[in-house]
């Protein structure tokens, strides 16, 4: 089950977060989930220029009243970071622009770096967030600990990626952190939801940080999804 199938499942009335939007490919199908004002964050700047433009492109030349997009990152703290972003042979690599890594050491790339501005999710003063898809190359953890008094408030579903290759340990460290906040982890594969219990990255999901290197396990497991501990049976009863 892919992210959008997950959450189009799980849709209720409420607030959308997308964090790392890009280019829109989950953004434009959230703004037109019926009931919902969906906030989408990409710090990325050539990467907010086409999810301005997509956006606009999908609701008839301009960005709707229930979307709002802003060039900022999600954090833990308010302030500023650098956002790293690989060059290989001339071609930017914005999938893997990461706050969490520079890049140092790896002979193949070169990096441009560009300072942004960040916010904490619970900064907003969210009471109705429903649904948060988070895709912040390695920054994950510190997107959640910004969002922890939010997350206990709201109780919304989650989708998650998070890969060693951006931050080891990061497949142990978030999921952890999830359960301190009261949520079930789980990914899916050969068509059913799995504990992350069952997770074991050293075959799930293999690859090499350096951004030059393409090789990855089968399967390469790196979407994680989470929701209230409290909600497991209803929502399992829903995504089936």
């Amino acid at each position: 089950m892919d992210e959008l199938t997950f959450h189009t499942r799980l849709h209720d009335p409420g607030t959308i977060l997308d964090v790392g939007a890009h280019d829109g490919l989950l953004a434009v199908p959230f703004s037109r989930l019926t009931g919902s004002r969906l906030l989408a964050f990409e710090p990325l700047p050539s990467a907010f220029a086409r999810l301005d433009a997509a956006m606009r492109a999908a609701h008839g030349g301009a960005v709707p009243p229930h979307v709002a997009l802003r060039p900022l990152a999600i954090g833990a703290a308010p302030g500023t970071l650098t956002l790293s972003v690989p060059v290989l042979e001339g071609v930017v690599q914005e999938q893997w622009a990461s706050a969490a890594k520079d890049y140092a050491g790896f002979d193949s790339v070169t990096v441009q770096r560009h300072a942004v501005e960040v916010v904490t999710i619970d900064s907003l003063g969210l009471h109705d967030l429903a649904l948060v898809k988070v895709d912040a190359e390695g920054f994950e953890e510190e997107v959640l600990r910004g969002a922890a008094e939010t997350l206990r408030r709201c109780r919304p579903v989650l989708s998650l990626e998070v890969e060693e290759r951006h931050r080891a340990l990061s497949t142990r460290d978030v999921p952890a952190l999830l359960a301190a906040l009261g949520y079930a982890v789980r990914f899916h594969h050969a068509g059913a939801f799995h504990p992350i219990e069952s997770f074991d990255a050293a075959t799930m999901q293999v690859a090499s940080p350096d951004p030059a290197v393409f090789a990855a396990s089968d399967p390469y497991i790196f979407t994680f999804y989470a929701w209230p501990v409290e909600r497991d049976a209803e929502i399992i009863a829903r995504l089936a």
